[in-house]
């Protein structure tokens, strides 16, 4: 099932072109020594994906946003008249719960507090705050422009509209008091997605490629990229569609990744390339 958010090409090459550095050749050319090191010094690490284990998944969740509390996974799914937010076993992939979103509204990302579960839409410009345990909504929050992914650092809320740009929002309120703009070696990078806030740093998917980053919320610099290609086998890889999802696990430094419409839930290290 393809992504029913609008997917220009040239957005998409664009994307890839940024992760692969592209857009630095120009200026190395001119030999404008005067140019500006936006990169703020070193360039971005590369890192691959060491996996684990690996997990089933629901082939039929359109994953948009994932997070571990407890030994239980909350899982937010897209897709109109599909959408919805889970409770998930994360060694067998079994559904223990799950809040239907209306079938005109496209769920994306959601994180957690300490007393609730936030999730976002797309273009419905809807968060929900919604109780840990029951997962009902307590409280309907509107917000303007379009929501992807989310995350919550300890103090504040995280959020991605699949520009450049990262927003902090107020826990309690869901208000913006800030943004941060996304570069990858001097260059923005654009369509983040979903996000986990770890140990002060943001990761992040980046739409319609294998790549996840590792961004520092202060200045907007990416230190880290991992290449998670190859997970999923050609027969695999046929009916899915992107690499999507992201949660710390139990373990510091380990992280349980998938995609929309994955057939498998993966337990990984990011560590360095060969």
């Amino acid at each position: 099932m393809f992504d029913q958010r609008r997917a220009p090409a040239a957005a998409a090459l664009a994307a890839l072109a940024v992760l692969a550095g592209c857009g630095t050749a120009d200026a190395e050319a001119d030999g404008d020594d005067e140019s500006p090191d936006r990169s703020g010094g070193d360039e971005a690490q590369r890192l691959t994906v060491e996996v684990l284990e690996t997990f089933d998944h629901d082939r039929d969740a359109f994953t948009q946003g994932l997070e571990l509390r407890d030994g239980v996974l909350y899982e937010s799914t897209g897709q109109y008249g599909s959408s919805d937010v889970r409770l998930v076993e994360p060694g067998t992939g079994e559904v223990l719960s799950v809040q239907q979103l209306p079938s005109d509204e496209f769920g994306e990302g959601l994180t957690l507090t300490d007393d609730a579960v936030w999730q976002i839409t797309w273009q419905a410009g809807l968060a929900y705050r919604r109780d840990l345990d029951t997962l009902e909504p307590v409280e309907t929050v509107d917000y303007e422009g379009e929501g992807w992914g989310l995350c919550h650092d300890g103090e504040r809320l995280v959020m991605s509209d699949g520009s450049d740009t990262l927003t902090f929002r107020d826990p309690e309120t869901f208000e913006a008091h800030g943004t941060v703009a996304v570069t990858l070696d001097g260059e923005e990078l654009t369509q983040i997605n979903e996000l986990e806030c770890v140990g002060g740093q943001v990761w992040a998917n980046v739409w319609q490629t294998d790549r996840i980053v590792r961004i520092d919320p202060d200045s907007g610099r990416v230190g880290a990229v991992v290449d998670a290609s190859g997970l999923l086998t050609d027969d695999e890889a046929g009916p899915a569609d992107v690499l999507n999802g992201i949660a710390a696990a139990e373990n510091e430094g380990e992280y349980y990744i998938t995609g929309k419409l994955w057939p498998h839930l993966f337990l990984v290290r990011f560590v360095e390339g060969a």
